[in-house]
């Protein structure tokens, strides 16, 4: 079954082609961050104008790429939310518009399930059950999925997202947009023990995360710090280890509570080679196998949408042509074949 994926919920145009939800015939991504980079953090009416610019070259590009006709196809996944409405729109109107035209299924994507499920794209032989950590610039979400149509939310950020955290503190820093690499690369030099920052752990047992607490707490830090670069180092690597904690801490206590054998790493955070590490070996040190995909599937994509799309279509979950982009999505909506904002826990 080939699906056209199509992603378009903050600032890379994406299109791609998959086949019964594994194999990837192409995926096309068309970034916007050179023109962000200059102020430091997307730009709504920016982002969207660019995605008008690039939608219908990326879609072609992937179909060429792919060697499909759009007679081929049997299904259009496109994101409707969460994310930025006007980019949401262009992505969800060009799926309207093939799907409408060429007769064939709509199905509405949440874009945090396509994280979760871009694992199955690098590991072709990955079935649930296994717990998910999504952690990106807008989001953070803990999953557990038993089997694909059931997924159930364990835990979410209350307000700061990992990556948001990162991008805020490295613009603190003067490291420039995306924050995450700058961080990365930064932290690398420096003692990730230097100083005691924070971890909000947010009561005995709770899966949820906060970061907004230990993002001031740097930031204030850094106002009274030397700005020498091995200072500097260390603020990134202490910063990013308190996160790092948290993020793989709750991670194993979700494993272990749901007796889940494997932990999927999803979002740009993911591709952190310090916290992919320390995941893996914690994991280690309690018999739970730790996956990442390559960092192409951690960014946005649109092959996760098109290999989410497919079990959803599997499940007789299908959009109808008036389906509306929802900015606010919640991470819950759309994971069990509901109508959006209905949510399934």
């Amino acid at each position: 079954m080939l699906i056209l994926g199509i992603e378009s919920s903050c600032d890379e145009t994406a299109a791609a082609v998959v086949e019964d939800g594994r194999r990837v015939h192409s995926n096309v991504i068309a970034s916007q961050l050179d023109v962000h980079q200059l102020f430091g953090g997307v730009v709504p009416e920016i982002a969207s104008r660019k995605h008008l610019e690039f939608i219908s070259p990326v879609v072609a590009q992937a179909m060429q790429e792919a060697k499909v006709a759009f007679s081929e196809l049997e299904a259009v996944a496109v994101t409707y939310g969460p994310g930025l409405v006007g980019a949401l729109l262009v992505g969800l109107s060009a799926a309207k518009g093939l799907a409408y035209s060429l007769g064939i299924p709509l199905i509405g994507v949440n874009h945090i399930r396509g994280h979760l499920y871009a694992g199955f794209l690098q590991f072709p032989d990955l079935e649930p059950p296994l717990v998910v950590l999504i952690a990106s610039g807008g989001h953070t979400t803990l999953a557990y999925l038993e089997n694909h149509g059931s997924i159930k939310i364990l835990g979410r950020s209350r307000d700061d997202a990992a990556g948001e955290a990162l991008d805020k503190v490295a613009r603190a820093l003067g490291l420039g947009y995306p924050g995450g690499p700058q961080i990365e690369s930064l932290a690398r030099d420096g003692d990730p023990h230097a100083f005691d920052f924070p971890r909000a752990w947010l009561g005995e047992g709770s899966l949820d995360f906060s970061f907004s607490g230990l993002k001031t707490a740097v930031i204030r830090q850094l106002m009274s710090l030397p700005k020498t670069e091995k200072r500097l180092a260390d603020l990134a690597a202490s910063f990013q280890e308190a996160v790092f904690e948290v993020l793989v801490t709750k991670s194993i206590r979700a494993a272990q509570q749901y007796q889940a054998k494997t932990i999927l790493v999803a979002g740009g955070v993911a591709s952190n080679q310090a916290l992919r590490q320390k995941l893996v070996a914690e994991g280690g040190k309690q018999g739970i196998q730790v996956l990442a995909p390559d960092p192409i599937y951690c960014t946005d994509n649109a092959a996760m949408i098109a290999c989410a799309g497919y079990y959803q279509l599997l499940a007789g979950d299908q959009a109808p042509l008036n389906l509306n982009a929802v900015p606010n999505l919640d991470a819950a909506s759309g994971f069990c074949g509901q109508l959006p904002g209905d949510g399934c826990g």
